[in-house]
């Protein structure tokens, strides 16, 4: 049976991620072949999928090989992710579907409950499955897709400090959820660009060689009344 190439594309791109492939290591058709138990045919177009998306570059005499972004470019990651995930919030405001409301609000009140629990083991699971489905909620594949890197490269290039007050970040979703809900598409772009602004400094540069902080990306945000609006 021929696995299709998309499917070999997810797990090399997920190895990527998880760092399996270190950055500026080689992978070669033959080895990845061997790994995933395919042939060399939708290899080679995984390869050519995660070299338009920035995981995989090819080199002269050495052929593809995983990466090497600067801190530069990680943190333009952060600062698209700021913009574009307000703007799916504010689509997903006049777009979603009760489907996707049901979904959302089921996330915050497990993300919430955990919260209070202490339990966080999975909240940095529930964060991300919210996310996606926020910008799955936007109407806009294109705009999801390019969400969906984001977030792919963000966690390979970073690690993430869970948050100093996760029942805060919570009430956060749930204020979301409340203006996409309302279809209040101002709102909801506000409240993501404040929660997005709040989460950044607990991004840690995975090969920065120190301990610090992103500190770099700012935005001025103006004041998002809150009250009222936590579930």
């Amino acid at each position: 049976m021929r696995i299709p190439a998309h499917s070999v594309c997810t797990a090399v791109r997920d190895d990527i991620v998880a760092g399996v492939y270190e950055r500026g290591s080689r992978l070669t058709e033959e080895l990845l072949a061997r790994r995933y138990g395919v042939s060399r045919v939708p290899v080679r177009e995984a390869l050519r999928t995660l070299e338009a998306e920035g995981f995989v570059v090819t080199r002269r005499h050495a052929g593809a090989c995983v990466a090497e972004p600067t801190e530069h470019e990680a943190g333009d990651l952060l600062e698209m992710r700021m913009l574009l995930e307000p703007l799916g919030a504010s689509r997903a405001a006049q777009r979603r579907t009760e489907a996707h409301l049901k979904v959302l609000r089921g996330l915050v009140r497990l993300g919430q409950e955990r919260a209070r629990r202490g339990s966080s083991g999975d909240l940095r699971s529930l964060g991300g499955w919210f996310h996606e489905t926020l910008a799955q909620a936007s109407g806009s594949p294109a705009l999801a897709s390019m969400l969906t890197q984001l977030r792919h490269k963000i966690a390979w290039m970073y690690t993430v400090d869970a948050p100093a007050d996760p029942v805060e970040s919570w009430a956060e979703h749930g204020a979301i959820v409340d203006a996409v809900t309302r279809g209040d598409g101002e709102r909801a772009r506000a409240i993501t660009a404040l929660h997005a602004e709040r989460s950044t400094p607990a991004h840690r540069l995975r090969f920065s060689g120190g301990p610090e902080r992103v500190d770099r990306v700012r935005t001025s945000q103006p004041p998002v009344n809150m009250s009222g609006l936590r579930n």
